[in-house]
């Protein structure tokens, strides 16, 4: 069992390339299996869900590699069909494979997916889209068995909630259909674009992407291709909070501004100093941070991220004042909040509030990491407290950051993996 141990209390000065996003190789992954060819996929992060993404690949029939950031997928014309509840268990985002199954093969039959335990985070927007398109869909002790009679045909789809999950099963599975599949009250977030541009790389027609309503119109086959995956948005506002708590400046390079606008916006409330350029962002804080006057609400694209809810709040639990945090997106999503008081802070939660009260001083502790961002969560109030954290159950935060302890420590931190 691995864990970090940090000794609080040291400023954050130095310069960080920004790894590429977790949120975006996943499904653009899963999208090279409809592809015939190879695809090369560059500035994939070294993760436990990209190497898991990689072990499904090659159980379904394709040959999967991965080294040096780049993953080399070659889609067979034939494999297994029906993926192991053990795969499907490794990850929380496995569930897309299925609208690459359907897209490719016609059938498919998975297991619900695994992953952080956030709440409810049901899968009925894939199926009912799935149904819409042509396809039978049977659930029987916890396994999904779909097929089609005749074909996967376009359809026009409106999604009650504008789920990132189910935009990318949809248009993982309309872009070989017959026909046009209109996509509305579609996901927004910069991930979907980025599916989008890989899929348009390979031959796909899809238009309004970043948009409410996304077009895809069938086309008969898709060819590989090379491709660089986006920076990671969430990892980026990991460190700038991470930074802005401990005091000190930081350079991070590679990132996507335009992105991370929602995040940027509320921590310039906080008194850091902020200037972007480019694919720069350079952050320094030298006193206490301020409270966040506005009401954190989270939301989808272009509202504030759920998944950077954690990472603002572990910043805030010394900042002067109080900051009300809204979440509305997952039903669990506050489960760090007890390692945090645990340290030292004042946090009320109450139903999808949370009223973070800043306080003067942490104290280093043993805890837990509950889900990926939580755990992020606890290694920057680790990095504020006085004296030493030990963070476990850290396999959490392996599937969303490249060696996180790396990264801080080339920033100054004192932490280490035992």
């Amino acid at each position: 069992m691995q864990k970090l141990i940090v000794q609080g209390g040291a400023k954050l000065r130095g310069e960080l390339d920004l790894q590429g996003s977790k949120n975006s190789a996943l499904p653009i992954m899963a999208a090279a299996y409809l592809c015939r060819g190879e695809c090369i996929l560059h500035n994939c992060p070294k993760l436990t869900d990209i190497y898991a993404a990689s072990r499904i690949l090659n159980y379904i029939g394709c040959k999967c590699s991965f080294a040096d950031n780049t993953a080399v997928i070659t889609s067979a014309q034939s494999g297994h069909t029906a993926i192991p509840e053990e795969l499907m268990q490794e990850m929380r985002s496995s569930i897309i494979f299925l609208g690459a199954l359907l897209g490719k093969n016609k059938t498919g039959t998975v297991s619900y997916p695994g992953g952080c335990e956030l709440g409810s985070r049901p899968i009925d927007m894939h199926l009912s889209s799935f149904r819409k398109m042509g396809v039978d869909i049977k659930e029987k002790f916890g396994r999904i068995t779909c097929s089609v009679r005749k074909s996967i045909h376009g359809a026009k789809i409106s999604l009650p909630f504008p789920s990132v999950g189910a935009t990318e099963n949809i248009m993982l599975c309309a872009v070989l259909a017959d026909g046009e599949t209109v996509i509305n009250n579609a996901a927004r977030e910069p991930e979907i674009k980025d599916l989008a541009d890989f899929l348009r790389c390979c031959g796909a027609k899809i238009k309004g992407d970043g948009e409410s309503s996304i077009v895809i119109e069938g086309v008969k086959e898709l060819h590989g291709c090379e491709y660089t995956v986006m920076s990671d948005r969430i990892a980026g506002a990991t460190y700038l909070a991470a930074a802005a708590a401990a005091g000190g400046e930081i350079i991070i390079h590679k990132a996507c501004v335009g992105c991370m606008e929602p995040f940027i916006s509320l921590l310039d409330q906080t008194g850091c100093s902020i200037y972007t350029i480019d694919d720069g962002i350079y952050l320094r804080s030298g006193l206490r941070l301020k409270a966040v006057r506005d009401c954190i609400r989270t939301m989808p694209h272009p509202g504030f991220p759920t998944d950077a809810q954690a990472i603002l709040m572990a910043a805030l639990i010394k900042a002067d004042g109080t900051s009300v945090f809204e979440e509305n997106i997952f039903d669990c999503r506050y489960r760090h909040t007890d390692a945090l008081v645990k340290m030292g802070a004042d946090i009320t939660v109450l139903g999808k509030t949370a009223v973070v009260k800043g306080v003067d001083r942490l104290y280093g502790a043993r805890v837990e990491a509950t889900d990926l961002r939580g755990g992020a969560a606890m290694v920057i109030a680790a990095l504020i407290a006085e004296g030493k954290s030990e963070i476990t159950s850290i396999s959490h935060i392996d599937r969303g950051y490249e060696e996180i302890e790396l990264c801080l420590q080339r920033l100054g931190a004192d932490i280490k993996r035992e």
